[in-house]
């Protein structure tokens, strides 16, 4: 009987360890989800504060953008998120505009003429 004992000790092991593996899965499968619902929330707040800032907006922008940020601070609570302090991502610069967001003189163009005195 001692056999049975060892294989169902086991068993018992292997169990647990396949639970704790599912529940670690499924939290990191949460927090994915949360990540994702949290950086949609910060685009539409994005795409709003763009629409005003641009005298783009709509009427009640104002009244919006207070909701949304009130909504993603009740998210991050409530998901143990800093959806502001999230720099795992490097900010991507725009198509020919460097990272510090200053556009270079184009090929074979400068700003200053070759003539020009130097002080």
């Amino acid at each position: 009987m001692a056999l049975m004992d060892k294989v169902k000790a086991q068993a018992t092991q292997l169990a647990q360890k396949t639970q704790e593996a599912a529940a670690q899965g499924k939290a990191k499968l949460d927090q994915a989800q949360a990540a994702r619902r949290g950086d949609a929330m910060l685009r539409n707040l994005g795409a709003a504060v763009l629409a005003q800032r641009t005298d783009r907006g709509w009427p009640d922008v104002d009244t919006k953008i207070d909701r949304m940020i009130a909504d993603i601070t009740a998210f991050e609570s409530a998901n143990g998120l800093n959806l502001a302090a999230d720099r795992s991502q490097p900010d991507v610069p725009q198509q020919g505009v460097p990272a510090d967001g200053v556009p270079a003189d184009p090929p074979g163009e400068s700003t200053t003429s070759p003539d020009a005195p130097t002080s």
